[in-house]
């Protein structure tokens, strides 16, 4: 595989998700609802000390600012002292879901982070290889059509 990341230390991406942090199937067709579904399934990998905490975090931040790109894309993120390291999960709605995104468009795929405060540098790493791994739209395709986490994986490496 090639990894598309232009940082020198390896792919991050890569590297932070995995199958167990892709969910292929969304049900929520709201904002807050998309949210807290991705929450959940952090909580439920055990990847979250505290539920609650890491909701109101990224909550909070989409409420400030729409974390709705363009090209069907949405990051929801948020920082908070419940987690010791970043937290990542990268989740689809196949029929997408408005999230104030700059185009107007619906967004589909969703990547989400929850970082701890006092840690800025992954973070920001992070969010700049999925952008730019997302501004390809074979690839986003290729994601939409993902039956299975692998092949997304294989789509965001490809």
């Amino acid at each position: 595989m090639v990894c598309f990341c232009p940082f020198k230390r390896g792919c991050g991406v890569k590297r932070l998700l995995s199958e167990d942090s892709i969910l292929l199937d969304l049900k929520g067709t709201t904002k807050e609802a998309i949210i807290g579904e991705m929450i959940d399934f952090l909580a439920a990998a055990g990847k979250l000390k505290d539920r609650d905490a890491a909701f109101a975090a990224v909550w909070e931040r989409e409420q400030k600012m729409s974390t709705g790109m363009q090209h069907g894309i949405a990051i929801p993120h948020g920082k908070t002292e419940t987690v010791d390291k970043l937290v990542t999960a990268l989740a689809i709605k196949k029929d997408g879901v408005d999230f104030d995104s700059m185009d107007g468009k619906p967004s589909h795929i969703f990547v989400m982070t929850v970082a701890p405060v006092n840690r800025t540098g992954p973070h920001i790493q992070f969010l700049s290889e999925v952008s730019q791994a997302l501004n390809d739209p074979e690839r986003r395709e290729r994601i939409l059509a993902a039956s299975t986490p692998t092949d997304v994986l294989d789509a965001l490496s490809a």
